[in-house]
């Protein structure tokens, strides 16, 4: 067969399952009451891991054809994975795990994988062509335990070495899925079993690389002392083996086994608080292959290694705690004085804006979140303020009507409330829009919340939304209210880091203080930088050419990783507003604009007193939205103006 360009530097084969996370760490699982999604399974750990370290990788599985699965198959292609190879399974549903954190040393695990999709793999499903586009394949030890599985398995070995790939192990020892356990502990880690450790040595001798614990080499090589249970799989295999010795690191063997410790090179790991085992090992094997398959050398591949499992262990879940290239970079230049990578503002910071869902390289925003505004335009049109949801659902079908001709594609957004338009908020969600949401008290100064504290809100908001807070702020307040007001920010700030919701935070100089000087929105970015307030939006007013280049320079220096900044209207007239786009022009950091009263304040008020039907309500909303794209593409180069 003609020799192929290698298109992937990794496929992974083998588990992948969907991981529901106990939230309340201490409690016994029994006790659990909520629980975090995250995409699970050792194979699908490691691929979603090599993604997120510059790998190309794929996920060659089965998955059920329900929401579990289009969810990891999503989650995977949202960091670059291939899933080209991830079958969907007509019969059969996604395997599920059930996981807990009682303490330090417990960690609590139910398998639900009776008839899972992943374990129904069969050689019929390994594509030799798919396999010889990869440079490596890497296998977890599960799909070993099955006939199935294991003909699969043996069949993509196969064609792997005809094809010249390097092959991994990842041991990946569970004994209740190799029916050694009752179904559901699956926290125990060893069982002794010579058919396991029979059927596990049968293959050994495929593998170029071979990792595992050293409870996972004590049931590869039938013995639980390491150093011999490492010489039994060495009369099994040349691979090269990589033995993971808990916190003090790893030791790796290229040749023969040394007769003691004292003889084997240790690389050091990392010491760091223990809140997670769980999903350590995949992570480990993530940063491995990175310097393995990059030719880097044992002492970086254990030092990527090393770093990744430590970081995982510190944090709630497995692949989403797992760090990306540039977090752990980062660590890496900085482990010695990073001696609690979890309560590191830095690395946390990383983490958080590195691992973002969707790229949004162009935002044009209708904002229809307002409520005091409407609920006053009800009363003047002596009509009930239940007729604004009405309303504001009719503002986004004029919305999607106007993002649908302007040819926004995924560069739409929406800014609406849960006062009056949660019905809106509930039909766009999950459409690959842009959301924002008001938390604050409208014309709340000092700002308040208006549902309750950030916390409370957020615990049932859709991931995908934006906390979108306005302060009214000015640099010559009075010290308390400043104190005041930055408190509540602050305190925003911290929940959606907590929640994994974005914030867009929207300041305003406030109507009672005459002094309007633009310059000092400059001063306030850089105060909440000061406070460590870094949200992942800006919403501003429109300002000089000058100051945007001025805005622009803050950023970069506090935050580069920040989304950028949407110019506000304040009602203002179109053609203000076109000027202010101009303005901006040659400002990268403006993504784009958050408007709304100028686009729905007269249609709106006309169809609260009769004078507009719906039809005509939503045209004209779509008109003057489509005028504001226009204004805004008129002077962004690579954009037709719509």
């Amino acid at each position: 067969m003609a020799t192929q360009e290698k298109q992937l530097d990794v496929i992974c084969l083998g588990r992948i399952a969907v991981d529901f996370y106990a939230q309340q760490i201490g409690a016994r699982l029994e006790d659990a009451s909520t629980f975090s999604k995250y995409l699970g399974g050792s194979s699908g750990n490691v691929a979603y891991g090599t993604a997120i370290q510059g790998l190309k990788s794929g996920m060659l599985a089965r998955v059920g054809d329900e929401h579990m699965g289009r969810f990891l198959r999503e989650e995977l292609q949202r960091v670059g994975a291939d899933t080209r190879s991830l079958i969907v399974d007509p019969e059969r549903l996604t395997g599920l795990v059930i996981l807990g954190i009682k303490d330090q040393e417990t960690f609590p695990l139910i398998f639900y994988r009776e008839n899972c999709a992943d374990m129904a793999l069969t050689p019929d499903d390994i594509d030799e062509s798919y396999i010889a586009s990869s440079r490596a394949l890497a296998i977890t030890g599960t799909h070993l335990s099955h006939p199935n599985t294991r003909a699969a398995v043996l069949k993509a070995l196969e064609y792997a070495r005809r094809h010249g790939l390097r092959t991994a192990l990842d041991i990946d020892y569970r004994p209740v899925l190799w029916g050694l356990t009752s179904l559901g502990d699956g926290e125990t880690r060893f069982v002794e079993s010579e058919k396991v450790t029979r059927e596990l040595q049968e293959v050994l001798h495929h593998f170029d690389l071979i990792v595992g614990t050293e409870e996972e080499f004590h049931i590869a090589g039938g013995s639980t002392d390491t150093l011999t249970a490492l010489n039994n799989v060495r009369k099994a295999t040349r691979a090269t083996l990589v033995c993971k010795r808990g916190a003090q690191g790893c030791s790796v063997f290229e040749g023969e086994i040394a007769a003691d410790w004292q003889q084997v090179k240790l690389h050091s790991g990392v010491r760091v608080e223990v809140l997670n085992v769980l999903g350590a090992g995949d992570a480990f094997m993530s940063g491995l292959l990175r310097g393995y398959l990059n030719d880097e050398g044992w002492d970086q591949a254990c030092r990527y290694a090393n770093a990744c499992g430590a970081l995982v262990v510190s944090r709630h879940g497995c692949a989403p705690a797992m760090p990306t290239k540039l977090e752990l970079d980062d660590y890496l230049q900085r482990e010695r004085e990073v001696k609690r990578p979890d309560r590191d503002p830095r690395l946390n910071h990383l983490h958080r804006v590195t691992t973002r869902k969707k790229q949004w390289p162009e935002l044009c925003v209708f904002a229809f979140d307002h409520r005091k505004q409407l609920a006053d335009m009800a009363r003047e049109a002596n009509v009930s303020e239940e007729r604004i949801p009405q309303l504001k659902t009719l503002l986004l079908a004029a919305a999607q009507q106007a993002a649908e001709d302007a040819g926004l594609q995924g560069n739409s957004g929406i800014l609406a409330d849960t006062t009056y338009g949660q019905a809106a908020l509930n039909e766009i969600t999950g459409q690959g829009w842009w959301i924002g949401r008001p938390v604050e008290l409208p014309s709340s100064r000092p700002l308040r919340l208006e549902h309750g504290n950030i916390g409370s809100q957020l615990i049932d908001w859709p991931q995908e939304h934006v906390v979108k807070c306005l302060v009214f702020y000015h640099p010559h307040d009075a010290a308390e209210l400043r104190r005041e007001q930055d408190e509540l920010i602050g305190d925003v700030y911290r929940g959606c880091c907590k929640s994994g919701h974005e914030l867009l935070l929207e300041v305003i100089l406030p109507e009672s203080n005459p002094d309007k000087d633009e310059r000092h929105y400059l001063d306030m970015l850089q105060h909440f930088y000061q406070l460590g307030v870094k949200p992942d939006w800006w919403k501003l007013p429109p300002l000089s050419a000058e100051n945007w280049r001025r805005v622009g320079a803050l950023i970069e220096a506090n935050d580069p990783f920040c989304r950028g900044v949407l110019i506000l209207g304040l009602d203002s007239p179109e053609e203000t507003l076109k000027a202010g786009f101009a303005a901006a022009a040659d400002a990268p950091w403006v993504k784009g604009f958050a408007v709304g009263r100028t686009i729905f304040g007269q249609p709106s008020r006309r169809w609260l007193q009769g004078e507009l039907d719906d039809a005509g309500l939503i045209e004209q909303v779509k008109q003057k939205y489509l005028t504001l794209i226009g204004f805004w593409r008129q002077y962004r180069p690579g954009h037709d103006a719509s």
